[in-house]
């Protein structure tokens, strides 16, 4: 029996440590970019729920401002002045209805002080801006303005 010589490669069987390396770094790879779509899909949902609340507190106000006494519009007004987001002036709104909603804002939307709110009412025209602001941990302020024109029943 004859043995052959030693020097004929024998097939290649297996994977090498160097092929099994790069397929977990592709896995790995993978799996770290799911991380980073699920964290952007969660960032953008809580975003769209935070402004679909925002809108429905606004919508809320505008309605209780209509079925209100007409001649008392201008007592809506909260933090008139001031054009930039997120930091109006003016005189805070002594008016209940304000008082409540505003309470109802800082429950529902994260820090959303009511010295960041701003209501805008022309009692002339009916024409009602209601401006929301509110901020999640280190993230920029984020706001919503909603603009009306409320046309008040008269008794």
């Amino acid at each position: 029996m004859r043995r052959r010589p030693s020097s004929a490669a024998a097939p290649a069987r297996g994977f090498t440590l160097l092929e099994v390396l790069v397929s977990l770094l592709v896995f790995s790879l993978g799996v770290l970019a799911l991380v980073a779509i699920q964290a952007t899909a969660t960032r953008m949902a809580t975003d769209a729920r935070e402004r679909s609340t925002a809108t429905f507190l606004a919508d809320q106000l505008l309605a209780r401002m209509l079925i209100s006494d007409p001649h008392a519009a201008a007592d809506f007004n909260h933090r008139p002045s001031g054009s930039t987001a997120c930091s109006p002036s003016g005189p805070p709104s002594s008016n209940a209805v304000v008082s409540g909603w505003l309470g109802e804002v800082a429950a529902q939307l994260p820090n959303a002080p009511e010295g960041q709110q701003q209501v805008r009412v022309d009692a002339a025209t009916g024409l009602v801006t209601v401006r929301l602001c509110w901020q999640n941990g280190n993230e920029a302020p984020r706001y919503l303005t909603v603009t009306n024109q409320v046309q008040w029943q008269l008794p």
